[in-house]
């Protein structure tokens, strides 16, 4: 089935009638400004877990390592060289000659404190996975470091050359995390001058970046992030040349502007899964803890019509809590809930809930989406309700287990290893809300093992599980819409990363 026009897609139709006009881009005053409906709680790296906070993080940070988007092979970046002393022990080389933005020389001192602060529980990073493989780092000298793992982590590159930027350690003692998150300093390609909540972040381009990054030389002068909540806003602002770039633009939408003159439309599957988390660990009283009604609610949800008629663009139904593409999760061997209205019934008639009931799904983000899930749960009986707000006060109420059912999303910060998702969920973490630790036996033995094949068994027995016990109902991998000025020369990657310093101007 198609999805039928709506006042939005009529709105589009009217603006796109209506701007005969050129777009006003802001290649004359060599500023890119793109939009986004989300902002991060804070945009320190380590204190959000946003795509557009790992957006600013790219462009304001370096991490140690680079993996190339195209080869997936790792260069070097602030550190030029590394190698293993044993399972546990990684030693790097650090580059001389770097600085970061307020002119403090980069050293192991900086290394040292970042990773020894990020570990400490004192640092209340969002994302304990993405560090608590590590045990500490000690100085060699003022160029030489070394990683102390808690045990054999085979995923350790990947980590270090994605979501694991590095701080300068005088300037972040001195301001202390608040100040750092109001005027922070990396050694990245570009500068954050300003950061407006609810408003924004500015960027200027770095002119002292290190000549032999990866990233290369940055081509424009300035980069502002601009949050834009409503989607029709913001396809008006770009129509009308407020903004150069905007990104999730809904299918229908996309396929309309795309015969606009002066605007380009790409699209393409992400490596980021929608879910629904079924949050009912501890809590006998809710229907979500009886094992029927979660198989019930997998079977409720149509993955392929939304998959088809919503989201488009290259998406497919998933069935696995991981991306098909990433190491582990190409091995999964689940249950594939069908859609089967008949079915859910019948399993809620088995639980005792033959005549439904009321529930409530949160979500921060894609309410039609969320719209769509609450019309095949009441069509078989099961009433959700709505509950739309921001992604941290969503992310407060589950750790707070004060949800029912969330729709939300996770990238895995492009990290291509199952680590980097189902251990984040199902590893015993903060995000956990089953903790089942049978699962989190073999989840450790497969992020740990050094062996490929034993970490593909384990994961392979994780996901047989958690899908049998139906905790999710992972629904389907996300294509991204980019539309921007025809002015930009912009390239899109599968890891929903958008490398703006690689952007130029045409």
């Amino acid at each position: 089935m198609r999805s039928t026009p709506t006042a939005r897609q009529a709105m589009t139709a009217v603006m796109l009638c209506c701007l005969s006009f050129p777009a006003l881009a802001n290649k004359a005053n060599d500023t890119l400004v793109y939009a986004s409906d989300s902002e991060p709680e804070n945009v320190s790296p380590y204190h959000n877990n946003l795509r557009e906070g790992v957006i600013l993080s790219h462009l304001a940070w370096d991490t140690l390592i680079y993996r190339d988007p195209d080869t997936n092979e790792y260069e070097p970046m602030l550190a030029t060289e590394w190698h293993w002393i044993d399972d546990t022990t990684l030693e790097m080389t650090l580059r001389e000659g770097v600085t970061f933005q307020n002119g403090e020389p980069f050293n192991a001192d900086d290394v040292v404190f970042t990773f020894n602060y990020v570990v400490s529980p004192d640092a209340k990073v969002v994302t304990r996975q993405n560090v608590d493989w590590i045990k500490s780092v000690e100085k060699i000298d003022d160029t030489h470091v070394r990683f102390h793992l808690n045990g054999a982590f085979p995923a350790a590159l990947e980590y270090l050359s994605g979501p694991l930027p590095v701080y300068p350690d005088q300037y972040f003692q001195e301001v202390g995390l608040e100040g750092f998150s109001k005027k922070p300093i990396g050694t990245g390609p570009y500068q954050i001058t300003e950061v407006d909540p609810g408003e924004g972040v500015k960027l200027t381009k770095n002119e002292n970046y290190f000549a032999d990054s990866p990233v290369g030389e940055p081509h424009i002068g300035h980069i502002e992030f601009k949050v834009i909540p409503d989607q029709d806003s913001r396809v008006a602002q770009l129509m009308t040349g407020q903004v150069d770039w905007i990104w999730r633009v809904p299918a229908d939408q996309a396929e309309q502007m795309q015969g606009m003159p002066n605007l380009t439309v790409d699209s393409g599957e992400t490596m980021r899964v929608g879910y629904i988390s079924l949050d009912a660990a501890g809590r006998e009283d809710s229907p979500l803890h009886n094992l029927k009604v979660r198989q019930a609610i997998n079977h409720a949800i149509n993955r392929q019509g939304m998959s088809e008629n919503l989201v488009r663009g290259g998406s497919r139904p998933l069935y696995a809590p991981c991306f098909p593409a990433q190491f582990g999760c190409e091995t999964q061997d689940v249950v594939k809930y069908d859609y089967d209205p008949d079915k859910a019934r019948q399993l809620l008639e088995e639980a005792g809930y033959g005549d439904g009931f009321e529930v409530n799904l949160f979500a921060y983000r894609e309410r039609d989406y969320a719209e769509a899930m609450i019309g095949d749960l009441r069509n078989v009986g099961i009433r959700a309700n709505l509950r739309f707000m921001t992604s941290p006060a969503l992310l407060d109420m589950q750790r707070s287990g004060k949800t029912d059912m969330s729709f939300k999303t996770w990238g895995s910060y492009s990290v291509n290893d199952v680590s980097a998702f189902t251990s984040v969920y199902f590893g015993g973490g903060a995000d956990d809300r089953w903790n089942d630790q049978q699962v989190h036996q073999w989840l450790k033995t497969a992020d740990s093992s050094v062996d490929p094949d034993v970490r593909k068994d384990n994961y392979r027995k994780a996901l047989q599980r958690i899908s049998e016990q139906a905790y999710w109902a992972p629904l389907f991998s996300y294509s991204t819409y980019y539309a921007y000025t025809s002015d930009l020369n912009f390239t899109p990657y599968p890891d929903e990363l958008p490398r703006f310093a690689e952007a130029s101007w045409k």
